[in-house]
């Protein structure tokens, strides 16, 4: 846990609101909605209860045993699923970090938010699958896979 228990009501009531869109993987938002997130379904439940506390559109990350790695957004205008397929690569130190930038990135650049996900995803994916290995545990993903490319 990286926030203090009694920051969570301030995170939620001054930041989040202002965001154009947030990503918990599946314990953050169990957190923010305050229900337990075990199927699909639960996770389009959660999602709509965050975008419904906090008004800005929620990107839940799949995995931690729900799904593959399959994300949801949820928007006020509706529920799209990104189909992920798992890379077995211990190298993902920051993968949260990444695709929480590489959405902004794509939205600065001009892309709506749908084609943002997208795009980050797709991104996540190549670098993963790059399979780069640096020291020792949990190491980074290949950020510089497609350095020429089109990301």
């Amino acid at each position: 846990r990286l926030l203090e228990e009694d920051a969570v009501d301030t995170l939620k009531k001054e930041l989040l609101p202002i965001a154009t869109v947030i990503t918990p993987n599946i314990p953050e938002a169990e957190i923010l909605c305050g229900m337990e997130i075990h199927t699909e379904e639960d996770m389009v439940a959660a999602a709509k209860a965050i975008y419904e506390d906090l008004g800005c559109a929620v990107l839940l990350k799949g995995g931690h045993n729900i799904n593959d790695a399959n994300d949801l957004l949820y928007t006020k205008e509706e529920v799209s699923w990104f189909k992920g397929k798992r890379i077995n690569n211990p190298n993902t130190h920051g993968t949260g970090c990444t695709l929480s930038s590489a959405i902004a990135a794509n939205l600065a650049k001009g892309f709506d938010l749908k084609i943002s996900v997208q795009r980050a995803k797709d991104y996540i994916s190549r670098a993963l699958a790059d399979m780069l290995d640096l020291g020792a545990g949990s190491g980074p993903m290949n950020h510089g896979f497609a350095i020429r490319g089109e990301y």
